[in-house]
């Protein structure tokens, strides 16, 4: 489904990624671990467009999308969940869901069925978003605007749905709540590229993972096979 082959991503002169290449298959979980500045969400955000590839080039079901700017990348079907959840604060829990399912080339109708389709799919993964519908995103608590920027992403109707950080910052009941409902959502058909702190949940949830130090991927493999790794274990797991 996506393929990275060789990509460098700068920041003005300072090179964050340096030749990545990873591949990720129609219905995986694939995470991606690292320690903080390794280069994470420069991934995710260099696959979404928020930032352009220096070199190398980025493949998604078949179509060269590099140079392509991040709303048709959402229309594409890649939907991204930023770290830090970035929600709309001073707009509604659902007036925050209709923005995720606008895009620059579509005609916003409440009345589509496909529309009125995705809020009933979001409100079932977290019927406490329908409570909360006419409450302002800012005033909800860390892990609802958790919920809430998931659920808009998916909006969108995606077939990829990249995932920064998803329990940051969060309690660990909410947590467990989060990694039910990313499992729920790829069950669904929905692949997911996951970036995440604990690696431990990350590699328990995954098919595969990816290893990723100063921009560059220097281990990969099964979810449960880097879970059993020496290096892994020492490294990301605190044992």
């Amino acid at each position: 489904m996506l393929e990275l082959n060789n990509i460098y991503t700068f920041y003005g002169p300072v090179e964050a990624l340096k030749g990545i290449s990873l591949t990720i298959n129609q219905g995986e979980i694939v995470c991606l671990i690292g320690n903080n500045g390794a280069g994470k969400s420069t991934t995710l955000m260099t696959i979404s467009g928020i930032l352009r590839p220096g070199s190398g080039s980025i493949s998604f079901i078949g179509e060269d999308i590099s140079d392509v700017p991040p709303h048709r990348i959402v229309e594409m079907g890649i939907s991204h969940v930023p770290e830090g959840r970035r929600i709309f604060p001073r707009l509604t829990v659902k007036e925050n869901l209709e923005m995720g399912a606008y895009t620059k080339n579509t005609k916003f109708k409440i009345q589509n069925s496909k529309f009125n389709n995705q809020f009933d799919k979001v409100y079932e993964l977290f019927p406490v978003l329908k409570e909360r519908g006419k409450q302002m995103g800012g005033t909800l608590s860390g892990g609802e605007q958790q919920m809430l920027a998931i659920s808009r992403a998916l909006m969108s109707d995606p077939k990829l749905l990249l995932l920064d950080e998803p329990s940051l910052g969060l309690a660990p009941l909410i947590v467990s709540r989060i990694f039910r409902a990313i499992k729920e959502i790829n069950h669904d058909g929905i692949t997911i590229l996951l970036v995440e702190q604990n690696a431990h949940a990350a590699l328990n949830l995954s098919n595969r993972g990816y290893v990723l130090e100063s921009g560059k991927i220097t281990m990969h493999g099964l979810g449960k096979e880097l879970l059993n790794d020496e290096q892994v274990k020492k490294a990301y797991l605190g044992e």
